[in-house]
């Protein structure tokens, strides 16, 4: 079976930093796209970013760039979400998401659209709190 399991949130004052990690069984990121996806409280689930497992590459939301950094670690088949410089507005429960045709990378990618029906599997979110 397709799992995954999103962790590492917590609170964390503005300014401050938390990595957040998605780790997946079932399956290989060698094969799959991995989103990242937030839901603040009386808001949409929105996307943030992801990762494309056959090569690497990164796509992320203008309201994460530069501050949010997709990474992954193979051999554990483990996705990690560094996220720094972080702002009261980032709050929310964060979750993982994977894409085995990779549609939604290449929504996001063409369209700068992350779509959460173009995700199959979804991991618990983690909720992440920054205070001011």
């Amino acid at each position: 079976d397709v799992q995954l399991q999103a962790s590492g949130g917590g609170l964390v004052q503005a300014g401050g930093s938390l990595r957040l990690s998605c780790a997946a069984s079932g399956f290989s990121f060698d094969d799959y796209s991995i989103g990242w996806f937030r839901q603040a409280p009386g808001k949409e689930r929105e996307g943030i970013g992801c990762y494309n497992g056959r090569d690497g590459s990164t796509y992320y939301v203008d309201s994460v760039e530069g501050r949010f950094t997709i990474s992954s670690d193979n051999a554990k088949n483990t996705v990690y979400l560094q996220m720094d410089d972080l702002k009261p507005e980032d709050t929310g429960n964060y979750y993982c998401a994977s894409d085995r045709g990779f549609w939604g990378w290449s929504t996001a990618r063409t369209m700068g659209r992350m779509m959460t029906t173009l995700y199959e599997y979804w991991g618990q979110g983690t909720q992440v709190t920054v205070s001011s």
